[in-house]
């Protein structure tokens, strides 16, 4: 997850992101300094890429470019559904939001199990507390949306809870 603090307040997730994600790409520019933090949720790989490298792959190779250009407009349609999604949904249709995108829930799945992720990143990727956090799940579970078997499983049907207003 993408994360941002100022000095005085909790740090805010800005992004979730999943397997083959790019993130950093803003140091492809000359800035400076850093506007976000990378965190690892669960156990992760990740492919280091030097600028000079990036530059260069993106000048020479047009199936790179074409690739990358295609995941900064993902990425970019993905965050402005999230930004409006924080500003416009309840924490717990954020919450619910979090945990299909983490679950990868596919058109024609039922369920899919998500890697261990404890309740306070939960709430922090929502912008809540971690009391809260747990209200919300305790209810997704009593409902049916959830289920701890030996691993928290995700059913599509929380999707009900974002077409509720």
């Amino acid at each position: 997850m993408l994360i941002v603090q100022s000095k005085h307040r909790r740090p805010a997730v800005i992004a979730v992101l999943g397997a083959g994600d790019f993130f950093n790409e803003i140091c492809l520019l000359d800035i400076s300094h850093c506007l976000s933090t990378a965190r690892a949720i669960t156990s992760s790989s990740i492919l280091l890429i030097a600028k000079e490298k990036m530059t260069s792959l993106l000048r020479r190779e047009k199936v790179v470019s074409t690739f990358f250009v295609s995941s900064l407009l993902s990425s970019m349609l993905r965050f402005r559904g999230e930004l409006a999604d924080a500003l416009v949904d309840s924490a717990e249709q954020r919450l619910a939001r979090a945990l299909l995108r983490l679950a990868n829930v596919g058109k024609g799945q039922r369920m899919a199990r998500i890697p261990k992720v404890s309740q306070q990143v939960l709430a922090e990727m929502i912008g809540s507390t971690r009391s809260r956090a747990n209200v919300f799940m305790t209810r997704f579970r009593k409902r049916g949306f959830i289920d701890y078997n030996g691993g928290l499983e995700v059913h599509s049907s929380l999707r009900s809870v974002l077409l509720r207003h």
